[in-house]
């Protein structure tokens, strides 16, 4: 099951999330559908980080003087060292 949900596209574990929702508003979900629940929005959580990270390390922030201010942090990341989660 992990792997098939590791193939998701994000749109397709959003659809899936969104149907687990729609299913609980109705009835309690069985033991196999929250754990499905559970390891797409695990899978959802992990895309969403690496997209974010991906958007942070085209940021180059610049002032009015058109020097680089871009934050450590950031800068790091564009290097590709190790950093905080």
């Amino acid at each position: 099951m992990k792997n098939k949900i590791e193939q998701l596209s994000f749109q397709e574990l959003i659809s899936e999330i969104n149907r687990l929702a729609a299913i609980k508003k109705t009835r309690d979900l069985s033991v196999e559908e929250h754990q499905l629940r559970d390891l797409l929005r695990s899978r959802y959580i992990e895309l969403y980080r690496r997209n974010l990270e991906h958007q942070l390390q085209s940021i180059k922030v610049i002032n009015e003087q058109g020097e680089d201010i871009t934050p450590q942090k950031i800068k790091n990341l564009k290097k590709g060292e190790n950093h905080e989660k």
